[in-house]
């Protein structure tokens, strides 16, 4: 992996400010989520309903805060591909963030899907986003490569196949895959949604349970996991 160009890790300062997302409101209300004025606050991150206007689908660019922008002042880039905007601090949040029924209570990680994984690792090295750990493992029924990241409070998380592509960025890009959201009791989140949330499993992480949200029964494009809360998010 090559770390040339690589800053100093400022994941643990940095913030991840905002996700832009092609859904519509509605879509998401009735996932469970508050969504005041197209925007659904989850901690410190706004994720910003732009409904069919941006011509995508899914996680179209994010805005970060606390890293390194490559022309020193805030700007509009991308990062392997990703759409991305910084600032130079998150801005003061408006009160607290509201509570959602679905009982979401913080942004647990962001899953970057990579189409060459030490190319993704040596992008966001370019901004400050320095990797913390990498996974081998064919536990969905491939081998598969896992890097991380921190965004502050949240994680992402780059997935890719066991080997490169070896293309660029501009012709196989990094792209956004889903978030996985932390919930106060998982049991009445599914509850709540019923068939809209699929079979409560153990996780990965030691301790903690996931559910993947049916998110196509409720016209979203983002796939979405609820995990457990856990203490030191």
């Amino acid at each position: 992996m090559s770390e040339r160009n690589s800053v100093a890790d400022r994941g643990h300062d940095a913030c991840l400010v905002e996700l832009v997302v092609a859904d519509p409101p509605e879509s998401w209300a009735a996932a469970g989520f508050t969504v005041e004025e197209h925007e659904v606050r989850i901690g410190a991150t706004t994720i910003r309903l732009v409904g069919g206007s941006t011509g995508g689908q899914g996680i179209t660019g994010w805005t970060l805060a606390g890293l390194a922008s490559p022309h020193g002042t805030p700007s509009d880039i991308t990062i392997d591909g990703l759409p991305t905007s910084f600032v130079d601090a998150a801005p003061a949040a408006a009160g607290p963030a509201p509570v959602h029924p679905n009982g979401v209570v913080g942004l647990d990680h962001v899953v970057v899907a990579s189409p060459d994984l030490d190319r993704t690792i040596a992008a966001f090295g370019q901004v400050g986003m320095a990797c913390r750990r990498i996974r081998d493992t064919a536990s969905n029924g491939s081998p598969m490569r896992q890097a991380f990241f921190r965004l502050g409070d949240t994680i992402v998380e780059a997935v890719s196949g066991d080997a490169g592509t070896g293309l660029g960025a501009d012709v196989a890009p990094a792209t956004w895959f889903g978030l996985a959201v932390d919930v106060a009791d998982l049991d009445a989140t599914a509850a709540l949604l019923g068939e809209g949330l699929g079979a409560v499993k153990g996780a990965v992480q030691d301790g903690r349970r996931i559910a993947t949200l049916r998110h196509r029964m409720f016209a979203m494009s983002v796939a979405v996991a609820a995990m457990d809360d856990h203490a030191d998010r």
